[in-house]
């Protein structure tokens, strides 16, 4: 599995120059069955990495513009009378794909955020009063503006909890930023990326992520570090239980792309600034990664 695991890794990073953490972290999400979501400014590569993954894993591949004036219905789907059925005929949206993009999540307005919340957590969407299921694997990867800039409306805390992670691409260094200037089109690169996975070996190893053990003692560490952040000064909670086996399920997934059948605390920790930043920041923007470093700091592995 880890061979195959690097295959892909090493493919996309052909796409998203000097960012084999997060493209690594993306692919950890993907396979612990989360969601993802990207935080940058426009232009640093948050579209070109969900497509990319989309497409070496051959899966089908939905892209939404989040603007001010989307509607639910944009997002999910309605209903249209036939005159040729003689009834209500639905329609399904664009959330009816197996890896979404919700470009710029955070210029829409809260009622349309709202409309994603069943499908990320329950895969399912209920809409006229019929639940119909999703595709699988359903993988959200929603974009987000820092919240600066304008225009934009915070993510509501229920929404937040919902991603398993956040990440940051942040600019590439200078050596891969002038290999991209003299390279060809990221666009046209990824338009003929292989497909590297079939469905068939995607659900062997989401399911080979679940018999991925944990030890008592790295349950320890793992609800040591819980407990710390629900004590911290300037929060008004700590990580949720959701956040705990959010956690856990990222270190499984991790330890498998690793090649081992067990997590061990280094996994934990590469994977705890991008399960826990955006859950601890709550209002306080730039606060969150100095709150990671502390409890990684301050969380001893053995007790």
């Amino acid at each position: 599995m880890k061979k195959l695991v690097d295959t892909v890794v090493s493919e996309l990073n052909q796409i998203l120059l000097g960012k084999d953490q997060q493209v690594r972290l993306a692919l950890c999400g993907l396979l612990a069955r989360g969601h993802l979501l990207i935080e940058d400014i426009p232009g640093m590569g948050k579209t070109t990495l969900s497509h990319a993954l989309a497409k070496v894993m051959g899966l089908s591949y939905q892209r939404i513009q989040f603007t001010n004036d989307l509607l639910p219905a944009d997002v999910l789907g309605y209903s249209m009378y036939d005159k040729q059925a003689g009834s209500l005929v639905f329609h399904p949206g664009p959330i009816f794909a197996q890896v979404v993009l919700a470009d710029e999540i955070n210029r829409a307005s809260p009622r349309t955020q709202s409309a994603l919340l069943e499908a990320m957590e329950e895969r399912q969407v209920s809409i006229e009063g019929e639940t119909r299921p999703l595709p699988h694997p359903f993988f959200v990867i929603a974009t987000q503006n820092p919240i600066e800039q304008g225009g934009t409306y915070p993510l509501p805390e229920s929404q937040l909890d919902r991603f398993l992670m956040r990440l940051r691409l942040g600019y590439p260094d200078p050596r891969a930023e002038r290999e991209l200037l003299e390279g060809e089109d990221r666009r046209a690169m990824t338009e003929k990326l292989p497909k590297l996975l079939s469905q068939a070996d995607l659900k062997t190893l989401q399911e080979g992520v679940t018999r991925i053990t944990a030890s008592p003692a790295l349950l320890d560490y793992v609800q040591r570090l819980l407990e710390q952040s629900r004590t911290m000064p300037g929060l008004l909670y700590g990580l949720s239980p959701r956040a705990g086996l959010g956690l856990v399920r990222a270190a499984k997934a991790w330890a498998l792309m690793e090649g081992r059948h067990h997590v061990l605390p280094d996994d934990i920790q590469a994977v705890f600034p991008a399960v826990a930043a955006h859950r601890l920041e709550q209002g306080e923007s730039g606060k969150s990664a100095e709150r990671v470093r502390q409890l990684l700091a301050t969380v001893s592995v053995l007790e």
